[in-house]
């Protein structure tokens, strides 16, 4: 569905992405792991057109993306949950959710707020709430329920569990879980590797701008190198 194929990023003289090839199924979950200042985010950013790649080229169901506009490939059903939310905080979460499906026209976008709803019963219990004095963990799923308003192909998730209390964070994968069955493609980036592992299909692990190993999820969570550095094993 999504495809990567040696993609090369830079900010300035920094060359943060070195020739990145990876894919995304559809209906899958594909997890994006590796230590801070690998190239994650960034690969994200360049996947949503909010960086334009120096190289490379990234294609949706066999169309190119490179080059267009990030309201464009939202258009084209990407949906970016950018890593610490980026809500928008005086409004309110129901004009937040609005604001997701602003560049919609069809007739679908009352069925997706019930959908939202029902993934995420406290933001219905909210909705006429100022974003900005929701807890944290209101806060993501309010920027998750954003995202599915534009009723995304493939929805990319850029650290949902940081800063969340544990029991939050389990919840929070469950309703990645729950919005894949329902038909979601999901590209996760997570630091919390154990519990992307646990529900991805398949991963990559990201070294210095460089995919360093992939597999399915099992073959990842049962590599040594990946318990060593990512699972807190000894």
């Amino acid at each position: 569905m999504l495809d990567v194929e040696h993609l090369h990023v830079y900010y300035g003289k920094i060359h943060a992405l070195k020739g990145v090839t990876l894919s995304v199924g559809k209906g899958e979950i594909v997890a994006l792991l590796g230590p801070n200042g690998a190239g994650k985010t960034t690969t994200l950013k360049a996947l949503s057109g909010l960086l334009k790649p120096g190289q490379g080229q990234i294609t949706l169901e066999g169309e190119p993306l490179v080059g267009i506009p990030p309201h464009e490939i939202v258009l084209k059903g990407v949906a970016h949950v950018p890593e610490g939310r980026r809500i928008f905080n005086r409004l309110t979460v129901f004009e937040n959710l609005e604001m997701g499906a602003y560049a919609r026209s069809d007739g679908g976008i009352g069925q997706d707020l019930e959908r939202v709803f029902a993934l995420f019963p406290r933001l219905k219990e909210r909705r006429a709430q100022v974003a900005g004095t929701l807890s944290g963990g209101e806060q993501q799923m309010l920027a998750i329920g954003r995202a599915l308003m534009a009723a995304p192909r493939i929805l990319l998730l850029d650290e949902p569990s940081m800063g969340l209390a544990p029991v939050l964070v389990e919840q929070i994968f469950e309703t990645i879980q729950s919005i894949n069955r329902q038909g979601t493609t999901i590209l996760l980036v997570e630091q919390n590797a154990a519990m992307a592992l646990a529900v991805a299909h398949r991963g990559y692990v990201l070294e210095t701008g460089s995919v360093a190993l992939s597999g399915s999820a099992a073959e990842l969570h049962d590599n040594p190198d990946v318990r060593r550095a990512y699972l807190g094993e000894a």
